[in-house]
Protein backbone atom coordinates (compact mmCIF):
# COMPACT_ATOMS: atom_id res chain seq x y z
CA UNK A 1 0.00 0.00 0.00
CA UNK A 2 3.25 2.29 1.06
CA UNK A 3 4.73 1.75 -2.46
CA UNK A 4 1.47 2.16 -4.37
CA UNK A 5 0.46 5.73 -2.21
CA UNK A 6 4.21 6.56 -3.49
CA UNK A 7 3.62 5.86 -7.26
CA UNK A 8 0.93 7.40 -7.70
CA UNK A 9 2.56 10.64 -6.53
CA UNK A 10 5.40 10.21 -8.44
CA UNK A 11 3.07 9.73 -11.10
CA UNK A 12 1.14 13.44 -10.14
CA UNK A 13 4.17 14.84 -10.33
CA UNK A 14 4.97 13.57 -13.56
CA UNK A 15 1.45 14.76 -14.85
CA UNK A 16 1.92 18.57 -13.27
CA UNK A 17 5.46 18.67 -14.05
CA UNK A 18 6.65 16.11 -16.69
CA UNK A 19 10.08 14.47 -16.27
CA UNK A 20 13.54 14.96 -18.19
CA UNK A 21 14.81 12.62 -20.05
CA UNK A 22 16.78 12.44 -22.99
CA UNK A 23 18.45 15.81 -23.13
CA UNK A 24 22.48 15.89 -20.98
CA UNK A 25 21.82 20.12 -21.08
CA UNK A 26 18.81 20.88 -18.57
CA UNK A 27 17.56 24.42 -17.90
CA UNK A 28 15.28 25.25 -15.46
CA UNK A 29 12.99 28.05 -13.82
CA UNK A 30 14.08 29.23 -10.21
CA UNK A 31 11.27 27.96 -7.64
CA UNK A 32 10.32 25.40 -9.63
CA UNK A 33 10.28 21.48 -9.22
CA UNK A 34 12.74 19.36 -11.71
CA UNK A 35 12.82 15.77 -12.15
CA UNK A 36 15.80 13.79 -13.73
CA UNK A 37 15.73 10.44 -15.05
CA UNK A 38 17.94 7.81 -13.74
CA UNK A 39 18.04 5.50 -17.33
CA UNK A 40 18.35 2.10 -16.57
CA UNK A 41 16.77 1.91 -13.54
CA UNK A 42 14.87 -0.74 -12.15
CA UNK A 43 11.42 0.11 -12.24
CA UNK A 44 10.53 -1.47 -9.47
CA UNK A 45 12.45 -1.79 -5.48
CA UNK A 46 14.76 -2.86 -4.33
CA UNK A 47 17.04 -0.49 -6.87
CA UNK A 48 20.84 -0.55 -7.40
CA UNK A 49 21.12 2.86 -8.45
CA UNK A 50 23.63 6.10 -6.67
CA UNK A 51 23.19 9.89 -7.67
CA UNK A 52 26.55 12.02 -7.58
CA UNK A 53 25.40 15.55 -7.25
CA UNK A 54 28.45 18.52 -7.85
CA UNK A 55 26.78 21.65 -7.30
CA UNK A 56 26.86 25.29 -5.64
CA UNK A 57 25.27 23.51 -2.58
CA UNK A 58 28.25 20.60 -2.10
CA UNK A 59 31.96 20.94 -1.73
CA UNK A 60 32.74 17.66 -3.47
CA UNK A 61 30.55 14.78 -5.14
CA UNK A 62 27.85 14.28 -2.98
CA UNK A 63 26.44 10.91 -2.99
CA UNK A 64 22.26 10.20 -2.81
CA UNK A 65 20.29 6.44 -3.26
CA UNK A 66 16.88 5.23 -2.53
CA UNK A 67 18.25 3.90 0.55
CA UNK A 68 19.01 7.18 1.63
CA UNK A 69 17.20 10.25 3.41
CA UNK A 70 16.09 13.46 1.58
CA UNK A 71 19.04 15.57 2.13
CA UNK A 72 18.09 18.56 3.29
CA UNK A 73 14.69 18.97 1.43
CA UNK A 74 16.81 19.69 -1.61
CA UNK A 75 16.39 16.74 -3.53
CA UNK A 76 15.07 12.76 -2.79
CA UNK A 77 15.28 9.95 -4.96
CA UNK A 78 11.82 9.22 -5.97
CA UNK A 79 10.45 5.62 -5.81
CA UNK A 80 11.30 4.44 -9.54
CA UNK A 81 14.42 6.15 -9.14
CA UNK A 82 14.84 9.43 -10.13
CA UNK A 83 16.05 12.52 -8.64
CA UNK A 84 13.51 14.97 -7.49
CA UNK A 85 14.63 19.16 -6.54
CA UNK A 86 11.51 20.23 -5.27
CA UNK A 87 12.46 23.98 -5.91
CA UNK A 88 15.31 24.19 -8.22
CA UNK A 89 17.85 27.20 -7.19
CA UNK A 90 20.89 29.23 -8.56
CA UNK A 91 22.87 27.12 -6.06
CA UNK A 92 21.71 24.05 -7.88
CA UNK A 93 23.68 24.21 -10.91
CA UNK A 94 26.16 21.93 -11.83
CA UNK A 95 26.51 18.06 -12.43
CA UNK A 96 24.45 15.47 -11.96
CA UNK A 97 25.24 11.77 -12.57
CA UNK A 98 23.27 8.55 -11.72
CA UNK A 99 24.79 4.94 -12.29
CA UNK A 100 22.22 2.07 -12.68
CA UNK A 101 22.58 -1.53 -12.77
CA UNK A 102 19.55 -3.92 -13.63
CA UNK A 103 18.72 -6.96 -12.26
CA UNK A 104 20.46 -8.36 -15.34
CA UNK A 105 23.72 -7.13 -14.02
CA UNK A 106 23.69 -4.48 -16.94
CA UNK A 107 25.53 -0.97 -15.84
CA UNK A 108 23.83 2.71 -17.29
CA UNK A 109 24.87 6.02 -16.82
CA UNK A 110 23.01 9.48 -16.74
CA UNK A 111 24.90 12.73 -16.85
CA UNK A 112 23.30 16.18 -16.38
CA UNK A 113 24.43 19.26 -17.04
CA UNK A 114 21.53 21.84 -14.81
CA UNK A 115 21.32 25.12 -16.01
CA UNK A 116 18.60 27.65 -13.79
CA UNK A 117 17.21 30.95 -15.02
CA UNK A 118 14.63 33.53 -14.01
CA UNK A 119 12.50 35.75 -16.23
CA UNK A 120 13.15 39.03 -15.23
CA UNK A 121 9.47 41.71 -15.40
CA UNK A 122 9.25 43.72 -18.30
CA UNK A 123 12.13 46.29 -18.98
CA UNK A 124 11.27 49.78 -18.54
CA UNK A 125 12.53 53.32 -19.08
CA UNK A 126 12.98 55.55 -16.44
CA UNK A 127 13.47 59.33 -16.55
CA UNK A 128 12.85 59.87 -20.04
CA UNK A 129 13.30 62.88 -21.97
CA UNK A 130 10.80 64.99 -23.08
CA UNK A 131 12.80 66.75 -25.88
CA UNK A 132 15.71 66.23 -27.63
CA UNK A 133 18.11 69.48 -28.72
CA UNK A 134 19.73 68.95 -32.16
CA UNK A 135 23.76 69.18 -32.06
CA UNK A 136 24.31 68.73 -28.04
CA UNK A 137 24.83 65.45 -26.03
CA UNK A 138 20.71 65.01 -24.71
CA UNK A 139 20.10 62.48 -22.05
CA UNK A 140 17.38 60.05 -23.25
CA UNK A 141 16.77 57.96 -20.45
CA UNK A 142 17.65 55.23 -18.52
CA UNK A 143 16.76 51.25 -19.26
CA UNK A 144 16.10 49.30 -16.01
CA UNK A 145 15.56 45.34 -15.98
CA UNK A 146 15.30 44.32 -12.70
CA UNK A 147 15.30 40.28 -10.83
CA UNK A 148 16.40 38.26 -13.69
CA UNK A 149 19.33 35.46 -14.25
CA UNK A 150 21.73 35.36 -15.60
CA UNK A 151 22.29 38.79 -16.02
CA UNK A 152 21.76 39.06 -19.28
CA UNK A 153 21.71 42.36 -21.95
CA UNK A 154 19.86 45.06 -22.71
CA UNK A 155 20.15 47.03 -26.17
CA UNK A 156 18.40 50.52 -27.53
CA UNK A 157 16.89 50.94 -30.36
CA UNK A 158 15.92 53.89 -32.77
CA UNK A 159 12.92 53.57 -34.76
CA UNK A 160 13.39 49.76 -34.44
CA UNK A 161 16.93 49.90 -35.56
CA UNK A 162 19.70 48.62 -33.18
CA UNK A 163 21.99 51.25 -31.72
CA UNK A 164 25.32 50.88 -31.63
CA UNK A 165 27.60 52.75 -29.02
CA UNK A 166 30.29 54.92 -30.92
CA UNK A 167 31.31 57.21 -28.45
CA UNK A 168 30.58 60.07 -30.41
CA UNK A 169 26.99 60.90 -31.29
CA UNK A 170 25.58 57.52 -29.28
CA UNK A 171 26.75 56.23 -25.75
CA UNK A 172 25.32 53.94 -23.52
CA UNK A 173 26.65 53.82 -19.47
CA UNK A 174 25.57 50.46 -18.01
CA UNK A 175 25.49 49.31 -14.38
CA UNK A 176 24.64 45.72 -13.06
CA UNK A 177 24.12 45.05 -9.77
CA UNK A 178 23.12 41.68 -7.91
CA UNK A 179 20.94 41.31 -4.82
CA UNK A 180 22.72 39.91 -2.29
CA UNK A 181 20.18 37.27 -1.01
CA UNK A 182 18.38 36.28 -3.96
CA UNK A 183 21.42 36.27 -5.95
CA UNK A 184 19.15 37.95 -9.38
CA UNK A 185 20.05 40.58 -11.23
CA UNK A 186 19.30 44.51 -11.66
CA UNK A 187 20.61 45.88 -14.98
CA UNK A 188 20.37 49.85 -15.83
CA UNK A 189 21.48 51.18 -19.09
CA UNK A 190 21.46 55.09 -19.96
CA UNK A 191 21.62 56.45 -23.43
CA UNK A 192 23.13 59.80 -24.56
CA UNK A 193 22.52 60.65 -27.90
CA UNK A 194 23.44 63.69 -30.12
CA UNK A 195 20.59 64.35 -32.92
CA UNK A 196 21.83 66.04 -36.04
CA UNK A 197 20.35 68.87 -37.56
CA UNK A 198 18.33 68.56 -40.45
CA UNK A 199 17.58 64.96 -39.10
CA UNK A 200 14.16 63.50 -38.03
CA UNK A 201 11.99 65.63 -35.88
CA UNK A 202 10.35 62.89 -34.02
CA UNK A 203 12.39 60.00 -33.46
CA UNK A 204 11.70 57.08 -31.52
CA UNK A 205 13.54 55.06 -28.63
CA UNK A 206 12.77 52.11 -27.18
CA UNK A 207 14.87 49.39 -25.16
CA UNK A 208 15.24 45.75 -25.00
CA UNK A 209 16.41 42.69 -22.21
CA UNK A 210 18.14 39.28 -23.58
CA UNK A 211 18.56 36.97 -21.71
CA UNK A 212 21.55 34.81 -20.92
CA UNK A 213 20.10 31.60 -22.30
CA UNK A 214 19.76 30.43 -25.64
CA UNK A 215 16.31 29.92 -26.87
CA UNK A 216 14.77 32.61 -24.41
CA UNK A 217 12.53 35.38 -25.96
CA UNK A 218 13.95 39.31 -25.33
CA UNK A 219 11.05 41.42 -23.69
CA UNK A 220 10.99 45.24 -24.94
CA UNK A 221 9.93 48.12 -23.50
CA UNK A 222 7.18 50.94 -24.84
CA UNK A 223 8.69 53.20 -27.05
CA UNK A 224 8.85 56.78 -26.32
CA UNK A 225 8.91 59.52 -29.17
CA UNK A 226 10.32 62.58 -28.62
CA UNK A 227 10.88 65.87 -30.51
CA UNK A 228 14.28 67.58 -31.94
CA UNK A 229 14.59 71.65 -31.62
CA UNK A 230 17.27 73.32 -33.66
CA UNK A 231 18.90 76.68 -31.64
CA UNK A 232 18.71 79.25 -34.28
CA UNK A 233 21.64 81.45 -34.32
CA UNK A 234 22.42 84.07 -36.56
CA UNK A 235 23.63 83.71 -40.01
CA UNK A 236 22.10 80.65 -39.95
CA UNK A 237 19.49 79.60 -41.99
CA UNK A 238 17.02 77.01 -41.25
CA UNK A 239 17.80 73.41 -41.84
CA UNK A 240 15.68 71.40 -44.02
CA UNK A 241 12.89 69.99 -42.77
CA UNK A 242 12.95 72.26 -39.97
CA UNK A 243 10.63 75.62 -39.41
CA UNK A 244 10.34 79.08 -37.52
CA UNK A 245 8.17 77.83 -35.05
CA UNK A 246 11.13 75.56 -34.16
CA UNK A 247 13.93 77.26 -33.28
CA UNK A 248 14.57 78.12 -29.90
CA UNK A 249 14.10 81.28 -28.35
CA UNK A 250 16.02 81.34 -24.84
CA UNK A 251 13.82 81.76 -21.63
CA UNK A 252 13.61 85.09 -20.10
CA UNK A 253 12.73 86.54 -16.74
CA UNK A 254 9.90 84.27 -15.26
CA UNK A 255 7.35 86.83 -13.47
CA UNK A 256 4.37 85.89 -11.47
CA UNK A 257 1.10 87.99 -11.62
CA UNK A 258 -1.32 87.95 -8.76
CA UNK A 259 -5.21 88.46 -9.53
CA UNK A 260 -6.56 90.19 -6.88
CA UNK A 261 -3.09 92.26 -7.43
CA UNK A 262 -1.24 92.40 -3.65
CA UNK A 263 -3.03 88.56 -2.99
CA UNK A 264 -5.64 90.21 0.04
CA UNK A 265 -8.95 87.76 -0.52
CA UNK A 266 -11.93 87.44 1.15
CA UNK A 267 -13.20 83.98 2.77
CA UNK A 268 -14.60 82.26 0.05
CA UNK A 269 -13.27 84.32 -2.89
CA UNK A 270 -11.11 83.33 -5.62
CA UNK A 271 -7.26 84.10 -6.63
CA UNK A 272 -6.04 83.29 -9.68
CA UNK A 273 -2.19 83.18 -9.86
CA UNK A 274 -0.08 82.99 -13.93
CA UNK A 275 3.26 82.38 -14.59
CA UNK A 276 4.82 84.14 -17.50
CA UNK A 277 7.98 82.68 -19.21
CA UNK A 278 7.87 83.69 -22.75
CA UNK A 279 10.22 81.14 -24.00
CA UNK A 280 10.05 78.67 -27.56
CA UNK A 281 9.23 75.53 -26.97
CA UNK A 282 6.97 76.57 -24.13
CA UNK A 283 8.92 75.77 -20.42
CA UNK A 284 6.98 73.22 -18.39
CA UNK A 285 5.68 75.01 -15.21
CA UNK A 286 5.60 73.67 -11.85
CA UNK A 287 4.26 75.25 -8.68
CA UNK A 288 5.67 76.08 -5.18
CA UNK A 289 3.86 76.92 -1.70
CA UNK A 290 5.80 77.73 1.09
CA UNK A 291 8.82 75.97 -0.22
CA UNK A 292 7.36 72.95 -1.16
CA UNK A 293 6.66 71.76 -4.70
CA UNK A 294 2.70 71.54 -4.92
CA UNK A 295 1.43 68.19 -6.35
CA UNK A 296 0.03 69.51 -9.52
CA UNK A 297 0.47 68.65 -13.55
CA UNK A 298 2.41 71.23 -14.78
CA UNK A 299 0.49 74.49 -15.70
CA UNK A 300 1.01 78.11 -16.42
CA UNK A 301 -2.37 78.93 -14.33
CA UNK A 302 -3.04 78.07 -10.53
CA UNK A 303 -6.39 78.78 -9.67
CA UNK A 304 -7.60 78.84 -6.14
CA UNK A 305 -11.28 78.32 -5.91
CA UNK A 306 -12.99 79.48 -2.08
CA UNK A 307 -10.18 80.24 -0.55
CA UNK A 308 -9.73 79.33 3.14
CA UNK A 309 -7.19 79.62 5.88
CA UNK A 310 -5.26 76.56 4.18
CA UNK A 311 -4.56 79.02 1.14
CA UNK A 312 -2.76 81.16 2.85
CA UNK A 313 0.92 81.26 2.25
CA UNK A 314 3.60 82.07 -0.39
CA UNK A 315 3.81 81.60 -3.30
CA UNK A 316 6.14 80.90 -6.81
CA UNK A 317 6.21 78.78 -10.07
CA UNK A 318 9.67 77.43 -11.64
CA UNK A 319 9.57 77.37 -15.69
CA UNK A 320 12.09 74.42 -16.93
CA UNK A 321 12.87 74.94 -20.34
CA UNK A 322 15.31 71.96 -22.78
CA UNK A 323 17.93 74.13 -23.52
CA UNK A 324 18.31 75.91 -19.46
CA UNK A 325 17.77 74.98 -16.26
CA UNK A 326 14.89 75.63 -13.90
CA UNK A 327 13.95 79.19 -13.05
CA UNK A 328 11.89 80.75 -9.75
CA UNK A 329 9.79 83.29 -10.54
CA UNK A 330 9.62 85.79 -7.48
CA UNK A 331 7.17 85.17 -4.43
CA UNK A 332 3.77 86.40 -3.41
CA UNK A 333 1.57 86.16 -0.36
CA UNK A 334 -1.68 85.30 -0.08
CA UNK A 335 -3.48 86.29 2.87
CA UNK A 336 -7.82 86.88 3.91
CA UNK A 337 -9.19 89.93 4.59
CA UNK A 338 -11.44 90.20 8.00
CA UNK A 339 -14.45 92.15 6.03
CA UNK A 340 -15.12 91.79 2.69
CA UNK A 341 -16.02 94.19 -0.32
CA UNK A 342 -19.57 95.77 -1.27
CA UNK A 343 -20.96 93.50 -3.03
CA UNK A 344 -19.72 90.51 -1.74
CA UNK A 345 -22.38 87.30 -1.89
CA UNK A 346 -24.54 86.91 1.85
CA UNK A 347 -22.33 84.22 3.79
CA UNK A 348 -19.39 84.24 2.75
CA UNK A 349 -17.55 87.22 4.98
CA UNK A 350 -20.63 89.30 6.01
CA UNK A 351 -22.45 86.23 8.37
CA UNK A 352 -19.24 85.37 9.85
CA UNK A 353 -18.15 88.66 10.57
CA UNK A 354 -21.14 89.87 11.95
CA UNK A 355 -21.32 87.11 14.20
CA UNK A 356 -18.07 87.87 15.49
CA UNK A 357 -18.62 91.73 15.92
CA UNK A 358 -22.10 90.56 17.82
CA UNK A 359 -19.86 88.39 20.38
CA UNK A 360 -17.05 90.92 20.79
CA UNK A 361 -19.42 93.58 21.66
CA UNK A 362 -21.32 91.49 23.96
CA UNK A 363 -18.21 90.31 25.57
CA UNK A 364 -16.86 94.68 25.67
CA UNK A 365 -21.02 95.64 27.07
CA UNK A 366 -20.31 92.84 30.08
CA UNK A 367 -16.89 93.94 31.46
CA UNK A 368 -18.46 97.78 30.69
CA UNK A 369 -21.44 97.13 33.03
CA UNK A 370 -18.70 95.05 35.55
CA UNK A 371 -16.16 98.32 35.75
CA UNK A 372 -19.18 100.44 36.07
CA UNK A 373 -20.79 98.69 39.19
CA UNK A 374 -17.10 98.55 40.59
CA UNK A 375 -16.69 102.10 40.13
CA UNK A 376 -19.44 103.04 41.35
CA UNK A 377 -19.36 100.77 44.89
CA UNK A 378 -15.98 102.37 45.24
CA UNK A 379 -17.47 105.75 45.19
CA UNK A 380 -19.90 105.05 47.47
CA UNK A 381 -17.18 103.99 50.00
CA UNK A 382 -14.93 106.81 50.04
CA UNK A 383 -18.35 109.00 50.16
CA UNK A 384 -19.02 107.12 53.15
CA UNK A 385 -15.18 107.53 54.41
CA UNK A 386 -15.48 111.14 54.43
CA UNK A 387 -19.34 111.38 55.88
CA UNK A 388 -17.17 109.36 59.05
CA UNK A 389 -14.59 112.06 59.16
CA UNK A 390 -16.50 114.84 58.86
CA UNK A 391 -18.69 113.74 62.06
CA UNK A 392 -16.33 113.00 64.50
CA UNK A 393 -14.83 116.69 64.79
CA UNK A 394 -18.41 118.05 64.76
CA UNK A 395 -19.52 115.77 67.43
CA UNK A 396 -16.30 116.73 69.18
CA UNK A 397 -17.30 120.50 69.17
CA UNK A 398 -20.55 119.88 70.10
CA UNK A 399 -19.55 118.14 72.94
CA UNK A 400 -16.77 121.02 74.18
CA UNK A 401 -20.12 123.64 73.56
CA UNK A 402 -22.20 121.87 75.58
CA UNK A 403 -19.13 121.38 78.37
CA UNK A 404 -18.75 125.20 78.01
CA UNK A 405 -22.29 125.85 78.36
CA UNK A 406 -23.30 123.58 81.51
CA UNK A 407 -20.13 125.42 83.03
CA UNK A 408 -20.47 128.86 82.35
CA UNK A 409 -23.82 129.09 84.91
CA UNK A 410 -21.46 127.70 87.54
CA UNK A 411 -18.92 130.21 87.67
CA UNK A 412 -21.37 133.18 88.39
CA UNK A 413 -23.05 131.04 90.98
CA UNK A 414 -19.80 131.11 92.81
CA UNK A 415 -19.00 134.74 91.91
CA UNK A 416 -22.50 135.39 93.83
CA UNK A 417 -21.84 133.40 96.85
CA UNK A 418 -18.50 134.56 97.30
CA UNK A 419 -19.64 138.09 97.14
CA UNK A 420 -23.05 137.88 99.21
CA UNK A 421 -21.26 136.38 102.36
CA UNK A 422 -20.42 138.36 105.39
Amino acid sequence: MAAGAAVRAWMLVLCLWGAVTGDQNITARIGKPLVLNCKGAPKKPPQQLEWKLNTGRTEAWKVLSPQGDPWDSVARVLPNGSLLLPAVGIQDEGTFRCRATSRSGKETKSNYRVRVYQIPGKPEIVDPASELMAGVPNKVGTCVSEGGYPAGTLSWHLDGKTLTPDGKGVSVKEETKRHPETGLFTLHSELMVTPTRGGALHPTFSCSFTPGLPRRRALHTAPIQLRVWSEHRGGEGPSVGEHMSEYTVPLEEVQLVVEPEGGAVALGGTVTLTCEAPAQPPPQIHWIKDGRPLPLPPGPVLLLPEVGPEDQGTYSCVATHPSHGPQESGAVSISLIETGKEGTTAGSVEGPGLETLALSLGILGGLGTVALLIGVIMWHRRRQRRGQERKVPENQEEEEEERAELNQPEEPEAAESSTGGP
